[in-house]
């Protein structure tokens, strides 16, 4: 199937969607809400419009979005991937952070060759440099971006049909993406069975207030303050109950990965640390376990990467579930 795939690759590809249906996004208090994401260009098509084989496992798709507009994805297929044209594998998502691209993971980590003997889809989309991965409420016109329809239903619907993707899902990410990941995971909790985040953003409506956010994303904290609620992720944190979660961050002092003398992000390190102190504290409250990871140490790649080899354990146990 791959070597037919490849020969293909050199064409520009469309397909239409075949018409997936979003999971309904709830509220803190488990509610379907209409205000949060997930209701923007929900049945809207998606095309893609060429696929590029990197290498053996790696393959970069270009696809045409109604909710975003052009936007790329890489994947990274599974290792028996060539072997059954019927099998279906698990799925994990990996998100990157602001100012990155679908680049990011492959480029900056040896995800590659951790995830080279698993049977294992690895998603890593495009979000854009500060699209918060939400489908922005635009004065309350909705319309583009919309990154969570995109990626839980244009794309989810294009790997399930494409690419072999299954109903088994977990989902990772770093900084902006560690905010998406926590933030996917509790705004649909039947998508994902476990979480992982790396010194996420993961309370905007709390501690981590000071970010600039543009208005356009969320609204206004106080007008709009149900959709900001219903994406922070420690309001949110009871629809992590039954997920596994990994957390983990630095304290924004040099750590044991920071090379002598390194001035790297440790004021940002410094920010995102109470927000995770936050979140976890709340799942304690909650009664809910996690994983927590947490020392001195900058908002850098070296971390990132150290925090998905610790957590790939737990995400991989739970898609065995």
């Amino acid at each position: 199937m791959r070597q037919a795939l490849r020969r293909s690759s050199s064409l520009v590809i469309s397909v239409a969607l075949a018409g997936g249906i979003a999971a309904t996004p709830v509220t803190a208090d488990g509610e379907a809400t209409t205000t949060a994401a997930g209701t923007a260009a929900a049945a809207s098509p998606a095309r893609v419009l060429s696929t590029t084989w990197l290498d053996d496992r790696m393959v970069e798709l270009t696809i045409d979005s109604s909710s975003v507009g052009e936007a790329k994805v890489r994947l990274l297929l599974p290792a028996t991937f060539d072997e059954d044209p019927w099998a279906t594998y698990p799925v994990l998502y990996l998100l990157h952070g602001a100012t990155q691209d679908e680049t990011a993971w492959t480029e900056s980590t040896d995800v590659e060759e951790l995830t080279a003997e698993l049977d294992l889809l690895v998603v890593m989309p495009d979000a854009g440099e500060w699209g918060w991965y939400s489908d922005w409420w635009n004065d309350g016109a909705g319309g583009q971006p919309a990154w969570e329809t995109f990626h839980l239903t244009e794309l989810r619907d294009i790997i399930e049909r494409d690419w072999h993707a299954g109903d088994e899902r977990v989902i990772a990410g770093l900084s902006m993406g560690g905010y998406g990941a926590p933030h996917y995971a509790t705004a649909h909790p039947d998508l994902f069975r476990a979480v992982a985040s790396f010194s996420g953003v993961v309370d905007p409506n709390g501690s981590g207030r000071g970010l600039f956010i543009d208005p356009r994303t969320w609204g206004d904290h106080e007008e709009q303050a149900d959709i900001w609620a219903a994406h922070d992720p420690v309001a949110m944190a009871e629809a992590l109950r039954g997920k596994p979660v990994y957390l983990s961050w630095g304290d924004g002092q040099p750590g044991p990965l920071d090379p002598p003398g390194w001035a790297g992000s440790y004021e940002l390190e410094a920010w995102v640390a109470p927000q995770n102190e936050a979140l976890a504290t709340r799942l304690e409250e909650l009664g809910i376990a996690a994983t927590v990871e947490a020392g001195p140490g900058s908002h850098e790649w070296p971390y990132w990467e150290q925090g998905l080899h610790h957590a790939l354990p737990m995400l991989l146990a739970a898609l065995e579930r």
